[in-house]
């Protein structure tokens, strides 16, 4: 991926997302709304993994970001110092 920013930003609001929905009861209610409560046993079989993905693409991320930065702070500093003077 060419742009870590973006894989960044998807990975913390699909995080986000995930924790919303793990540790707070929107999906209990919103599925008993729509009828099928009988699914609520089987969230965290979902959604425990689910996080564990997005904080794991999280990290990579981050990771990945790091070492672009760092990537581009090494060309800018290269392509300061001509080799021509």
């Amino acid at each position: 991926m060419q742009k870590p920013k973006a894989l960044l930003r998807v990975s913390v609001i699909g995080t986000v997302l995930v924790a919303l929905c793990c540790f707070t009861p929107i999906l209990v209610i919103l599925l008993g709304t729509v009828g099928l409560a009988a699914l609520t046993g089987y969230l965290d079989y979902v959604l425990f993994p689910a996080l564990a993905f997005f904080i794991g693409l999280t990290l990579y991320a981050i990771w990945r970001k790091k070492q672009f930065d760092a990537c581009r702070v090494d060309n800018s500093g290269k392509s300061r110092n001509s080799p021509h003077e």
